[in-house]
């Protein structure tokens, strides 16, 4: 959560041409490098410093922002995965559904994550094809 104001641009880029364009592998591989450079109180500093930071995604503005806020502070609890071909996600918290076909039940807050590529665990979706959207 904490790369985007963390790291120079150059850097960045550096890391996204080695991960062959791939903003998953990028982050991936920048995330991991920090858990096994960095002790977790320092993890946890990274987010504290920088609180009040004026970061910005590149797109979206401040509804991207708390989108990108919202769904990485949700994957310090939730595995990553998932593809939404086919799929009406139904929030059951919220009078909102997204997407057509099949309809995928849950809160609002686990749908965000699908919508995001995130597994979620055994028994938070549900519907018909809710098992591709579970962690194995």
């Amino acid at each position: 959560m904490s790369m985007g104001f963390r790291y120079a641009t150059g850097r960045v880029l550096w890391e996204f041409a080695r991960a062959r364009a791939s903003l998953d592998r990028t982050t991936d591989r920048l995330a991991h490098r920090d858990a096994a450079h960095h002790p977790d109180v320092r993890l946890a500093g990274f987010l504290r410093d920088h609180a009040r930071h004026p970061w910005r995604p590149p797109v979206g503005g401040l509804a991207a922002a708390l989108g990108h806020d919202v769904v990485h502070g949700l994957d310090v609890t939730v595995a990553l995965g998932a593809d939404l071909h086919g799929v009406r996600l139904c929030a059951e918290d919220l009078d909102r559904s997204f997407g057509t076909g099949e309809p995928l039940y849950g809160t609002a807050q686990d749908l965000l994550l699908i919508a995001y590529g995130r597994r979620l665990p055994a028994g938070r979706p549900h519907g018909a094809d809710c098992h591709r959207f579970v962690a194995a």
